[in-house]
């Protein structure tokens, strides 16, 4: 039975941007300027985060019918207003995380950056423009992506050198010591500084899923 998804509901405290985002599936987010658009939006995207719920694996427990329920309401930032985007910490971001839902979260972010890698090995190089020929192409896009990411992983202590990141051997060995960095901090019992780690771990599958649904978008690869 497809059965029902938790959400929260981050407003922004101008009330500009609703973000909801799913709780118990890091990087299902969507944010929009009202809450029933913001719920529809992420409700849109459910068939798209099955291909990373069935990465982890968890496609047994994971429905792209389901209907959202809105278990939370909290106040965002004056980013949230201005980027659409969750930068709250939300009530569940608070709560003790065990060591199994650690693993199954992990498991999830790990998907989300398959997803990624696959999306960016075969979109077009050039990707669409907006309509006044804004936007990244692709290469600026990953770049973006990873710099972004390497910049948050320092909340745990891991540095790496941008250069290392320009090929898929260095990649690898960055996100290996984050999660592993991850795992150490959980166990210590620590935050990323001010991040709670549930935080950190939703943020980096949002930004990653977001753009690799952004380059998947603009693709411009002729259909086979």
């Amino acid at each position: 039975m497809p059965g029902t998804i938790r959400v929260m509901l981050e407003l922004g405290p101008k009330r500009k941007k609703v973000v909801a985002h799913a709780p118990d599936w890091p990087g299902l987010e969507r944010g929009a300027t009202t809450e029933a658009e913001a719920i529809a939006r992420l409700e849109s995207y459910l068939p798209r985060y099955a291909v990373v719920a069935a990465g982890a694996p968890l496609a047994g427990t994971f429905s792209p019918d389901a209907t959202p329920e809105v278990v939370a309401r909290y106040e965002g930032t004056g980013s949230t207003d201005f980027w659409g985007i969750s930068f709250g910490f939300s009530p569940a971001d608070r709560e003790p995380v065990s060591d199994a839902e650690l693993a199954r979260a992990l498991a999830l972010v790990q998907s989300a950056w398959g997803v990624f890698d696959v999306v960016r090995a075969r979109v077009s190089e050039t990707l669409q423009k907006g309509p006044r020929g804004g936007g990244r192409d692709r290469d600026q896009i990953v770049r973006h992506v990873l710099l972004n990411e390497a910049d948050w992983a320092t909340k745990v202590g891991v540095r790496v050198a941008p250069e290392s990141l320009a090929d898929e051997a260095g990649i690898a060995a960055y996100r290996r010591a984050y999660l592993d960095a991850v795992r150490v901090r959980h166990a210590e019992g620590g935050m990323a500084r001010t991040w709670p780690l549930p935080y950190l771990i939703r943020h980096t599958a949002y930004h990653t899923l977001d753009h690799a649904w952004e380059m998947e978008d603009k693709n411009l690869t002729p259909p086979s």
